[in-house]
């Protein structure tokens, strides 16, 4: 598999997207630059091998997931995942549709699986699903992968897309006919659950008590499975990523925000993709800070010549709008964090610095965030400090932009205390 840019020249890019700041808030999604698509993804282009195995029918195994499309909403793009690659298995769907199992994963392994599902589209209304869609909602509830036949209009045609919300996704296309062949395993607790009518935060808080992932839960709510009888319908994928973030973590910090404090700074540090996290949870009640350093070069500060820093922040009782400057990197930031003080039994600050350097030119989807965050999180405290003093003076060699830069806008560290720390 090969993975390339298109011939665009670095002052047609630099006209077509107008700035690095307006690409760091938008990053493919908002099309804020007022063009159809994103000039920024459209120039990747993947040439792989597997295009020749694509078939106007396919019969293979399905993670099981639902792809919901957001144009024309109310009326959408819904389909299937299902594999044409004989490589994916009935035993390894799940493990190439689950992100919490990609971390460590070199970025042309993970697109190289996702090339492997092409994805069925129908047009739905997502207050009343089609036949198909019902019968593929059924089958979601399934833990583990299911049997599918999926026939397309017509041969779909090869290509990758990337976002900076979804995983990468392979081939699409219009299909007319969809089968589950296997029966799907649906765990007891979620059968009862549905049947009990709650609305979606209360269901979402049952289905975690009962140790279910975060990612099966985020596939419940775009399939419109979640939520009382009457308010129940498909949500396109990219919105139910950032919404099960915010719901999951919601009902974390429930329990958090009555925790004792730490009594000591903590930093925790990892690395992937080209993306390093580094984070400090401080003495005190919850607050939470998101920095993303964008350097020259990354996938949305592809030719800019400085440092493009997004910032977000929410105090003790949270937030009300939406994180637009950082988006869902935010929510799968705070995420990580309100799942990692819970299982710490503890709350606190919590500071987060993403550096992103100039070998993220391909966005793969937000889980890179949460799974990075998480992995940092999970492994232990890196350092312990009785002081943010002396944490600071920790931290700072270990970035690459100055840490000045992120002080100077900290609202937990507070612009009028930089002289304190050095």
């Amino acid at each position: 598999m090969a993975i390339a840019l298109s011939a665009q020249s670095p002052s047609q890019m630099r006209k077509l997207t107008d700035n690095g700041r307006l690409c760091v808030q938008c990053k493919g999604g908002r099309l804020l630059c007022g063009l159809r698509a994103c000039p920024i993804l459209d120039r990747i282009e993947v040439i792989a091998p597997k295009a020749q195995s694509l078939k106007k029918d396919i019969f293979g195994p399905s993670p099981p997931n639902l792809f919901v499309g957001r144009a024309g909403y109310p009326e959408v793009y819904a389909g299937p995942l299902v594999s044409f690659d004989d490589a994916i298995s009935s035993q390894n769907a799940l493990l190439c549709d689950d992100p919490s199992n990609w971390f460590g994963t070199p970025i042309k392994d993970i697109i190289s699986f996702r090339a492997g599902f092409a994805r069925g589209m129908q047009r739905s209304s997502v207050r009343k699903p089609t036949r198909e869609m019902e019968e593929l909602s059924y089958a979601l509830l399934a833990e583990n992968p299911v049997d599918m036949e999926v026939s397309f209009a017509k041969v779909p045609t090869y290509r990758i897309s990337f976002s900076e919300v979804v995983q990468p996704m392979g081939p699409s296309g219009p299909f007319s006919k969809l089968r589950v062949t296997s029966n799907p395993s649906i765990p007891k607790k979620t059968s009862t659950l549905l049947e009990e009518n709650l609305d979606a935060r209360t269901a979402v808080s049952e289905l975690l008590e009962h140790d279910f992932g975060s990612y099966y839960i985020q596939k419940l709510l775009s399939a419109g499975l979640l939520g009382k009888k009457d308010r129940k319908k498909m949500v396109p994928t990219r919105w139910s990523i950032t919404a099960s973030d915010k719901i999951v973590a919601d009902d974390h910090l429930v329990k958090v925000r009555n925790f004792e404090t730490i009594s000591e700074v903590l930093a925790f540090s990892s690395e992937y993709l080209h993306n390093r996290f580094e984070i400090l949870l401080l003495p005190g009640t919850w607050e939470f800070e998101q920095f993303e350093c964008w350097t020259p070069g990354t996938a949305w500060n592809a030719f800019g010549s400085t440092a493009s820093i997004a910032h977000e922040y929410e105090g003790f009782g949270g937030r009300s709008d939406y994180a637009k400057e950082e988006g869902g990197g935010y929510y799968a930031g705070r995420f990580a964090a309100a799942e990692a003080l819970l299982a710490l039994g503890r709350q606190a600050k919590v500071l987060v610095i993403r550096e992103i350097d100039e070998g993220y030119d391909i966005p793969v989807g937000v889980w890179e965030v949460r799974e990075n965050a998480r992995n940092a999180l999970r492994k232990g405290a890196d350092a312990k400090f009785a002081t943010l003093k002396e944490a600071l003076g920790y931290l700072a060699p270990r970035l690459k932009n100055p840490i000045s830069s992120y002080l100077a806008k900290s609202r937990i560290m507070g612009q009028t205390r930089l002289s304190a720390y050095f």
